[in-house]
């Protein structure tokens, strides 16, 4: 495959997907706890079709919310592996199409009788 701007794109994304470090799916979520200033915290996440929710301790809470970061940017990163991808397809299909030495028309030109 040749190297164009998908492609350049598609290794950055990937290179960077080798970069990040730990990383947890879910959302972090404060709520109030009965008696106590202080929040209590939660994560939520899916696990088999059902959400699930996990108490954090307070002395983890920093280092979740930044797993949890981390995901987020995984999440967009693959996006963009996806997207260039696909662009990539697409620009292989265009450039057959384009080469193929019995490609028709798309307008149709009334037959002479």
């Amino acid at each position: 495959m040749t190297n164009n701007r998908h492609t350049t794109r598609r290794q950055v994304a990937l290179r960077r997907i080798g970069q990040i470090g730990p990383f947890l799916e879910g959302s972090l979520c404060s709520f109030r706890r009965p008696g106590c200033s202080a929040p209590g915290w939660h994560l939520t996440f899916k696990q088999k079709a059902k959400t699930r929710t996990v108490y954090v301790p307070m002395n983890l809470v920093p280092e979740v919310k930044k797993w949890t970061r981390t995901y987020h940017q995984l999440k967009k990163l693959i996006r963009q592996v996806s997207r260039q991808s696909l662009a990539l397809i697409h620009r292989h299909v265009a450039n057959q199409r384009a080469a193929s030495p019995t490609r028709r028309s798309t307008s149709k030109s009334p037959r002479k009788p």
